[in-house]
Parts: structure tokens; sequence; C-alpha cells
């Protein structure tokens, strides 16, 4: 066998042997810890933490099966009660963080969520589409750039919010 035969048939395995260690590590961590994810973001306290825990039964869903990828509906792995929960109205008091143009993020991410520039730091918060009045608390994720680029949300959040996947609404974002 030829030096780049071998070359050629090694390759495939090594690149697939590097993909073992790129699974979520967030699917692993047992309920209650907290952690930070980057230099910049301090520590959380207790009652932060625990809001977040609470929150996070609302916002958050398995990943989709690779198999059920197919359509928005079989991306869409949030449960009917945690549907219900995210569009009913805050009963905390919110802070208005502004408005941001949205569209579909990470079709593939599950859960309800926002990655925006208005935030710094992780959080809770709500989005609100001004359009309809329709509104879905969600996890807010901060995105790197300036306050006025745009925002990507979830999948489910933008179907609670009732806008088509292929639009670009104006959403109000408050933080919790």
């Amino acid at each position: 066998m030829t030096p780049f035969r071998t070359l050629l048939l090694l390759t495939p395995a090594i690149a697939l042997a590097g993909c073992t260690g790129l699974q979520s590590t967030t699917a692993s961590r047992p309920a209650g810890t907290t952690t930070t994810t980057a230099a910049s973001e301090a520590p959380v306290d207790a009652a932060t933490a625990a809001k977040i825990e609470a929150a996070a039964a609302i916002t958050r869903a398995p990943a989709p099966r690779p198999a059920a990828r197919a359509s928005a509906a079989s991306l869409n792995t949030t449960t009917t009660e945690q549907r219900a929960a995210a569009a009913a109205p805050s009963a905390e008091a919110e802070t208005k963080l502004g408005s941001t143009v949205a569209s579909l993020g990470d079709a593939t991410e599950p859960g309800f969520w926002i990655k925006t520039p208005l935030v710094k730091s992780r959080g809770v918060g709500r989005i609100v589409n001004p359009a309809n009045g329709k509104s879905a608390k969600v996890d807010l994720i901060p995105l790197d750039g300036p306050a006025s680029a745009g925002s990507q949300v979830s999948l489910p959040a933008l179907q609670l919010l009732g806008v088509s996947l292929t639009d670009l609404p104006t959403l109000e974002v408050f933080k919790s």
C-alpha cells in the first residue's frame, strides 16, 4: 500500500476521532450547579442561581434527535407545559433593555433564548412582539456587537411569539 493511499484512508478516521470531545458540558452538569462561562462573568450568588434554576425549567429543553431535524415542528422539543409557562405574563418587575431586530438563531439549539448585544451577562428575561402583544420568557445570552446590532432568537421562542421564521421582527427585550 502506498503512503499516499494510507494517508487517504486514515484522514477521515482522524477527523472523526476529534469530534468526540465536542459534546455539551451543560447536559452533564448536575442540577443546581453554577459556573461562569467566561472570564468576564462574575460568579452568581445563591439567590440569582435559584432564580436561574427556576427559569431553566421553563426555558430549557432537550436537543432534537438528529433524525428528527427535518421540520420546524420536529426541532421544537419544548413541552406543552413549558410553552404555556413561557407565554404566561410575568409576575416579577421587569426592566426594558431596548428593542432589537431579531432573526432565527441556530434552530437545533433547544429551549427559549435570545442572543442579544443588549445584555452583557447571562440572565432571565422576556421578549415581546409589539405587533401582536405576545411574549415569551427566555434565557438572555450576551452577543458581541454594538447595542444596535440584531439579535438571534430560538425557534420555539419565535413560534411562541407568532413570528414567521423568515421574518425580521422588531422585538422588545426585558430583563427580570
